[in-house]
Protein backbone atom coordinates (compact mmCIF):
# COMPACT_ATOMS: atom_id res chain seq x y z
CA UNK A 1 0.00 0.00 0.00
CA UNK A 2 2.85 2.12 0.73
CA UNK A 3 4.02 1.64 -2.86
CA UNK A 4 0.89 2.66 -4.26
CA UNK A 5 0.51 6.16 -2.20
CA UNK A 6 4.28 6.40 -3.50
CA UNK A 7 2.89 6.30 -6.91
CA UNK A 8 0.14 8.32 -6.60
CA UNK A 9 1.92 10.67 -4.88
CA UNK A 10 4.77 10.96 -8.20
CA UNK A 11 1.78 11.08 -10.08
CA UNK A 12 0.43 13.98 -8.59
CA UNK A 13 3.31 16.15 -8.73
CA UNK A 14 4.12 15.21 -12.38
CA UNK A 15 0.04 16.25 -13.43
CA UNK A 16 0.62 19.48 -11.22
CA UNK A 17 3.97 20.12 -13.37
CA UNK A 18 2.55 19.11 -16.88
CA UNK A 19 -0.71 20.38 -16.86
CA UNK A 20 -2.44 23.50 -17.14
CA UNK A 21 -4.09 25.68 -14.49
CA UNK A 22 -7.53 23.94 -15.72
CA UNK A 23 -5.97 20.18 -15.51
CA UNK A 24 -5.10 20.09 -19.45
CA UNK A 25 -1.88 18.20 -20.57
CA UNK A 26 0.67 20.07 -22.32
CA UNK A 27 2.32 17.22 -23.81
CA UNK A 28 -1.10 14.79 -24.54
CA UNK A 29 1.32 11.92 -25.98
CA UNK A 30 4.25 12.51 -22.85
CA UNK A 31 0.93 12.93 -20.33
CA UNK A 32 -0.69 9.61 -21.73
CA UNK A 33 2.80 7.62 -21.64
CA UNK A 34 3.00 8.51 -18.09
CA UNK A 35 -0.41 7.91 -16.94
CA UNK A 36 -0.01 4.27 -18.36
CA UNK A 37 3.13 3.92 -16.34
CA UNK A 38 1.27 5.21 -13.59
CA UNK A 39 -1.23 2.57 -14.38
CA UNK A 40 1.05 -0.43 -14.32
CA UNK A 41 3.19 0.43 -11.83
CA UNK A 42 0.24 0.73 -9.68
CA UNK A 43 -0.84 -2.83 -11.01
CA UNK A 44 2.37 -4.37 -10.47
CA UNK A 45 2.26 -3.04 -6.62
CA UNK A 46 -0.90 -4.70 -5.93
CA UNK A 47 0.21 -7.91 -7.07
CA UNK A 48 1.88 -8.42 -3.68
CA UNK A 49 -1.52 -8.06 -1.91
CA UNK A 50 -3.72 -9.64 -4.55
CA UNK A 51 -3.75 -13.49 -3.52
CA UNK A 52 -4.27 -12.27 0.14
CA UNK A 53 -6.73 -9.41 -0.23
CA UNK A 54 -9.89 -11.39 0.37
CA UNK A 55 -8.28 -12.93 3.49
CA UNK A 56 -7.47 -9.60 4.41
CA UNK A 57 -10.82 -8.48 4.30
CA UNK A 58 -12.53 -11.61 5.56
CA UNK A 59 -9.88 -10.79 9.03
CA UNK A 60 -10.82 -7.63 9.08
CA UNK A 61 -14.46 -8.12 9.07
CA UNK A 62 -14.26 -10.93 11.50
CA UNK A 63 -12.15 -8.46 13.67
CA UNK A 64 -14.79 -5.76 13.42
CA UNK A 65 -17.44 -8.14 14.60
CA UNK A 66 -15.83 -9.37 17.59
CA UNK A 67 -14.96 -5.79 18.93
CA UNK A 68 -16.62 -3.50 21.09
CA UNK A 69 -18.63 -1.01 19.46
CA UNK A 70 -16.92 1.99 21.29
CA UNK A 71 -13.63 0.88 19.64
CA UNK A 72 -14.64 0.81 16.59
CA UNK A 73 -14.73 3.73 14.04
CA UNK A 74 -17.88 4.30 11.98
CA UNK A 75 -15.50 4.64 8.70
CA UNK A 76 -14.37 0.63 9.00
CA UNK A 77 -17.57 -0.65 7.34
CA UNK A 78 -17.52 1.89 4.72
CA UNK A 79 -14.13 1.12 4.00
CA UNK A 80 -14.20 -2.50 3.81
CA UNK A 81 -16.91 -2.52 1.45
CA UNK A 82 -15.17 -0.10 -0.64
CA UNK A 83 -12.28 -2.67 -0.42
CA UNK A 84 -14.51 -5.29 -1.28
CA UNK A 85 -16.40 -4.00 -4.15
CA UNK A 86 -13.24 -2.73 -5.40
CA UNK A 87 -11.26 -6.49 -5.25
CA UNK A 88 -14.75 -7.92 -7.12
CA UNK A 89 -14.15 -5.72 -10.11
CA UNK A 90 -10.38 -5.93 -10.13
CA UNK A 91 -11.07 -9.89 -10.45
CA UNK A 92 -13.87 -9.35 -12.72
CA UNK A 93 -10.67 -7.02 -15.21
CA UNK A 94 -8.32 -9.81 -14.54
CA UNK A 95 -10.60 -12.42 -15.87
CA UNK A 96 -11.51 -9.95 -19.09
CA UNK A 97 -7.70 -9.74 -19.11
CA UNK A 98 -6.89 -13.19 -19.50
CA UNK A 99 -9.27 -13.85 -22.15
CA UNK A 100 -8.31 -10.84 -24.17
CA UNK A 101 -4.54 -12.11 -23.54
CA UNK A 102 -5.19 -15.48 -24.35
CA UNK A 103 -6.74 -14.71 -27.74
CA UNK A 104 -4.33 -12.49 -29.02
CA UNK A 105 -2.50 -14.06 -31.95
CA UNK A 106 0.38 -16.10 -31.76
CA UNK A 107 2.53 -12.80 -33.46
CA UNK A 108 0.86 -10.77 -30.87
CA UNK A 109 3.73 -11.36 -27.85
CA UNK A 110 4.85 -9.06 -24.83
CA UNK A 111 6.56 -6.56 -26.14
CA UNK A 112 4.12 -5.90 -29.49
CA UNK A 113 1.79 -2.82 -30.12
CA UNK A 114 -1.34 -5.18 -29.98
CA UNK A 115 -0.16 -7.08 -26.62
CA UNK A 116 1.14 -3.79 -25.17
CA UNK A 117 -2.38 -1.77 -26.03
CA UNK A 118 -4.53 -5.26 -24.30
CA UNK A 119 -2.41 -4.50 -21.38
CA UNK A 120 -2.48 -0.60 -20.98
CA UNK A 121 -6.04 -0.69 -21.47
CA UNK A 122 -6.20 -3.51 -18.80
CA UNK A 123 -4.05 -1.26 -16.52
CA UNK A 124 -6.21 1.84 -16.91
CA UNK A 125 -9.29 0.63 -16.62
CA UNK A 126 -8.15 -1.17 -13.30
CA UNK A 127 -6.52 1.72 -12.08
CA UNK A 128 -9.38 3.83 -10.13
CA UNK A 129 -9.82 0.02 -8.18
CA UNK A 130 -6.51 0.26 -7.33
CA UNK A 131 -6.52 3.69 -6.49
CA UNK A 132 -8.99 2.78 -3.66
CA UNK A 133 -6.67 -0.10 -2.36
CA UNK A 134 -4.18 2.70 -2.19
CA UNK A 135 -6.58 5.30 -0.74
CA UNK A 136 -8.36 2.48 1.86
CA UNK A 137 -6.41 0.03 2.20
CA UNK A 138 -4.78 1.44 5.49
CA UNK A 139 -7.84 0.21 7.18
CA UNK A 140 -6.79 -3.20 7.35
CA UNK A 141 -3.57 -2.51 9.86
CA UNK A 142 -6.01 -0.33 11.71
CA UNK A 143 -8.69 -2.49 12.12
CA UNK A 144 -5.66 -4.42 13.14
CA UNK A 145 -4.50 -2.53 16.16
CA UNK A 146 -7.46 -1.88 17.36
CA UNK A 147 -8.31 -5.43 17.82
CA UNK A 148 -5.08 -6.35 19.29
CA UNK A 149 -6.59 -3.44 21.53
CA UNK A 150 -9.76 -4.70 22.74
CA UNK A 151 -10.06 -7.75 24.95
CA UNK A 152 -11.60 -10.44 22.51
CA UNK A 153 -14.45 -12.99 23.14
CA UNK A 154 -12.78 -15.75 21.34
CA UNK A 155 -9.96 -16.27 23.89
CA UNK A 156 -9.47 -15.57 27.56
CA UNK A 157 -6.56 -13.77 28.48
CA UNK A 158 -3.23 -16.05 29.04
CA UNK A 159 -3.24 -17.15 32.52
CA UNK A 160 0.39 -15.68 33.99
CA UNK A 161 2.40 -19.05 33.84
CA UNK A 162 3.91 -19.96 37.31
CA UNK A 163 7.66 -19.33 37.98
CA UNK A 164 10.78 -21.77 36.76
CA UNK A 165 11.01 -24.14 40.05
CA UNK A 166 8.19 -23.62 41.78
CA UNK A 167 5.30 -25.55 41.60
CA UNK A 168 2.10 -24.22 40.48
CA UNK A 169 -0.42 -23.39 43.56
CA UNK A 170 -3.46 -25.31 43.51
CA UNK A 171 -6.55 -23.56 44.94
CA UNK A 172 -8.85 -25.77 46.94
Amino acid sequence: MSDSKNIYDAWDAYSDEHTDLDGWPHDDHAYGTRQRQRDADTAEAFETVRAGARHLLATAEAQLRTMPTSAVQHRWAYQLGHLRAAVDLLDALHEQWVHTRDSLLADAPPGTPPFDEALAEYHAESWSYLDDWATHGHVLVEIHAAAQHTPSPLAPPPAKAPTPGRPARVRR
